[in-house]
């Protein structure tokens, strides 16, 4: 894996903040930061760490709360108008609530979110409510008990249905429900997760199986295209309505007159590219340009070294003018990925 180490300035150009949005050499914008709190977890999902974990950095490597204070900041500046923390599990970081606070008080900042396994959201929902978080992602794989303690390797499907009803219940606006999809396993689930649908104002999401797991079990036959898992949800059910969705909602509809949506994200597939306006940036201060990313720009450290806000501005820029046309580009760079999605940030 190849990491920028900040040794001297990164990049020639001034940036001149007000006019600087993030763009790349296709013509593409970037406005959503996805930012990891942290890479532990209270879950051991099979695709995307070993049972026993990974080897966690430790606390001295990860961002603290004003160094996440002075990304959201320089980011905002320069058109980012949505923000993501996501982990690892983003409920474990003490200073959660303090950071959306921090995101939805910042000039530019539209809509703060959250992506959460679940297991300790309903303790947490009313805090995050007032806080003003514009929405909650909840990833769940399985409505069996049986199969939830097999993918996740622990116990809690209740505690996170519990929590997903609290959520609905909220008045928190967007509520979406991460599956991802695995042949031979939830796959004769589709239309028990599609009928969450039917009286709840939610989104449920099957999402393809990606490479980020040190055991690599996308390979033993449990992958299930973005195309196969529509062309079976189309024969199950009577009809489905196209309507619009995020950008990474390739294919979005709505079942009959059902109150919510279903979308299928083609993660592995990368058909969304094109549409691409993603920022992310590791629990350990690492800005990625792709999530298929191999080359690290280093944040953390720039910021450590009193490195100019302006030249980390230019950074952040520079590393975009230099991003991959797509996924499959950019995963055939030169290096290694990182052991798990943990590290990655969701």
């Amino acid at each position: 894996m190849k990491e920028n180490i900040i040794t001297s300035t990164p990049f020639s150009g001034v940036l001149d903040q007000s006019i600087a949005p993030i763009i790349d050499r296709f013509g593409r914008t970037f406005n959503y930061l996805r930012l990891a709190l942290n890479e532990q977890c209270n879950l051991r999902c099979i695709y995307c760490m070993p049972e026993e974990g990974i080897d966690f950095r430790s606390k001295d490597k990860l961002l603290t709360t004003e160094e996440i204070f002075k990304l959201i900041d320089l980011t905002s500046q320069m058109g980012v108008s949505k923000i993501r923390f996501t982990g690892g599990e983003p409920l474990l970081r003490k200073d959660l609530l303090k950071l959306v606070h921090f995101a939805k008080e910042t000039p530019g900042i539209e809509s703060v979110h959250l992506t959460t396994n679940g297991l300790l959201l309903s303790k947490h929902i009313q805090e995050l409510e007032r806080a003003g978080l514009s929405g909650i992602n909840i990833s769940l794989d399985t409505l069996n008990p049986e199969k939830f303690k097999i993918i996740t390797r622990r116990d809690g499907l209740d505690m996170v249905l519990n929590s997903l009803n609290k959520a609905m219940q909220s008045s928190i606006q967007s509520i979406k429900l991460n599956v991802v999809a695995m042949r031979d396993f939830n796959d004769d689930e589709l239309m028990d997760f599609v009928e969450l649908t039917k009286e709840n104002n939610i989104t449920v999401r099957f999402i393809e199986l990606m490479p980020f797991d040190s055991h690599q079990i996308w390979k033993t036959g449990k992958f299930y295209g973005a195309d196969h898992i529509l062309a079976d949800m189309k024969n199950q059910v009577s009809e489905l309505k196209p309507i619009d969705g995020s950008r990474t909602e390739h294919h979005i509809f709505r079942v009959d007159d059902y109150k919510g949506k279903v979308a299928v994200i083609p993660a592995y597939s990368r058909s969304l590219c094109g549409a691409c306006n993603r920022i992310r940036i590791t629990a350990d201060g690492k800005l990625l340009n792709c999530l298929y990313s191999q080359d690290e720009m280093n944040l953390r450290d720039a910021i450590r070294n009193d490195i100019s806000d302006e030249n980390i501005q230019s950074m952040i820029q520079g590393s975009f003018l230099n991003k991959y046309k797509d996924g499959w580009a950019a995963q055939q760079s030169n290096g290694t990925h990182r052991e798990s999605m943990t590290q990655i940030g969701g």
